[in-house]
């Protein structure tokens, strides 16, 4: 069944009207007509069955029937991403969303290629697949800012898995300000499930200070991804697949 991401409040007996896009994609792309069924979410109220009650070339209307799931709390992560390349970007914030990301953060490092995006894009990639994918919520995408913004206003409670894509000397200790990262499935389920944050830097990798102030934070947790150099995209799916395993909802099911 067709699912849609509306900011309307959801509950018996009420009234959806559909915005321009979204009823053009429901009665013409996808070619639904009067007494068809849509499945309607808005992060809040949970999951709620709707027939279309109405169709005109303003729109289209739709009435809210039963509740068929109810609101669920997402995990508490967050992925933040240095912003890359536009079409790596999109589908990391696509992959974040199917991944279960509560809310994804862009930021700009020393050496991040790019200052700007298109917000409302990227927003619109992850509401699409918040609704294929079966989330009853749509992550936001908020607005890039300078990593060193983030660190300073930190959220208290909150851990920062860091993941160091350098060169650790085989040798060295374990953790610390200069030590190994350890492997991101053994840092991470070692860690209590508190609210936590995903950090994956740029194309050219994070500088040589911004490694060293990272390390020297004591709410970061520096994981390794493993010996070979990822690129963000991949890495980016690869740290939200492991949180997920170790910590997230994949291991209540």
């Amino acid at each position: 069944m067709i699912r849609l991401h509306v900011p309307d409040d959801l509950g018996p007996g009420g009234a959806v009207a559909l915005e321009a896009d979204q009823a053009r994609y429901l009665t013409t792309v996808m070619r639904q007509g009067v007494g068809d069924a849509v499945l309607l979410f808005n992060g809040r109220d949970g999951e709620w069955r709707a027939v279309i009650e109405a169709v005109s070339k303003k729109g289209c209307v739709l009435r809210l029937q039963a509740l068929t799931r109810v609101q669920a709390v997402p995990p508490d992560l967050d992925l933040i991403i240095a912003l890359v390349k536009r079409a790596r970007l999109e589908i990391i914030v696509e992959k974040a969303t199917e991944l279960g990301a509560r809310r994804i953060r862009l930021i700009t490092t020393a050496r991040t290629n790019a200052d700007h995006t298109n917000i409302a894009r990227l927003q619109a990639i992850a509401t699409e697949a918040a609704e294929q994918t079966g989330r009853l919520d749509a992550p936001p995408v908020l607005a890039p800012e300078k990593l060193a913004r983030l660190l300073t206003a930190w959220e208290p409670g909150r851990r920062l898995v860091y993941c160091d894509e350098a060169g650790d000397d085989p040798d060295a200790p374990w953790g610390g300000e200069t030590g190994r990262a350890r492997p991101a499935l053994q840092a991470l389920s070692g860690l209590i499930a508190t609210p936590a944050a995903v950090l994956i830097g740029p194309e050219g990798g994070f500088s040589p200070d911004e490694r060293q102030q990272l390390r020297a934070l004591d709410f970061v947790t520096p994981v390794s991804l493993g010996p070979r150099i990822l690129r963000a995209d991949t890495a980016a799916i690869s740290a939200l697949t492991l949180w997920q395993a170790a910590l997230g909802d994949w291991s209540a099911q």
